[in-house]
């Protein structure tokens, strides 16, 4: 029995990310509001109530990715080490994701995630969709902080700096990037401004926010 429920939610992971990949391939191609419900479920071949069980809007079809990543603050805070303070474990991680270039901080050479990057920020119903997600990891922070002994106003006003600090960041870097500039180019500058904005951070929450 056990055997069985994995081979089904492997065949369900795989029947999502197949729907996952058919509707950004068109979506790339021919632009969010160009393509359809239907095209998309026939390029994976599924139906369409297969599609909606699995993504309730076409919004979801290119954000579900963020979902996954909505609480990582959260996580880091939660997971950081005696003594280490929450901003500075959030620093940490920031610029251990730099060196990595993970996408999610827009530092990225990679074509399909700069394309992403570019779908994102050109098509206003997914903006307007991936403030959503930036409302849940503010929820999920502000937690986070709470359980460290942060009192809940710092604790809400705090994760609401720091999440927006860490999107502009992410922003910014994807411009340079879909401006054309190699990420190992941009890096370096990526660096000096995560420093600055966590200092600027650490000015007004340092005192506030316990180790």
């Amino acid at each position: 029995m056990a055997e069985e429920l994995g081979l089904r939610e492997r065949k369900k992971q795989r029947t999502r990310q197949t729907i996952f990949e058919e509707a950004l391939r068109l979506f790339l191609s021919r632009g969010f509001d160009e393509v359809s419900i239907a095209e998309i479920a026939e390029a994976a071949e599924v139906s369409k109530r297969t599609l909606f069980a699995y993504f309730p809007t076409k919004e979801d079809l290119v954000l579900h990715v963020f979902a996954d990543h909505a609480d990582e603050s959260a996580r880091v805070v939660r997971a950081r080490p005696a003594g280490t303070s929450p901003l500075a474990a959030l620093y940490a991680h920031e610029l251990d994701a730099l060196a990595r270039r993970d996408p999610n901080t827009g530092l990225t050479s990679d074509p399909d995630a700069v394309a992403f990057a570019r779908l994102l920020s050109t098509t206003a119903s997914l903006s307007e969709r991936l403030l959503r997600y930036m409302g849940h990891g503010i929820t999920a922070l502000a937690e986070a902080l709470e359980e460290a002994g942060a009192d809940e106003l710092t604790a809400r006003l705090a994760a609401v700096q720091i999440v927006t600090v860490l999107r502009t960041l992410a922003a910014r870097n994807s411009e340079q990037v879909q401006a054309g500039r190699p990420a190992d180019e941009v890096h370096p500058e990526a660096v000096a401004a995560a420093e600055r904005a966590f200092r600027l951070l650490g000015t007004g929450l340092a005192d506030a926010l316990p180790y």
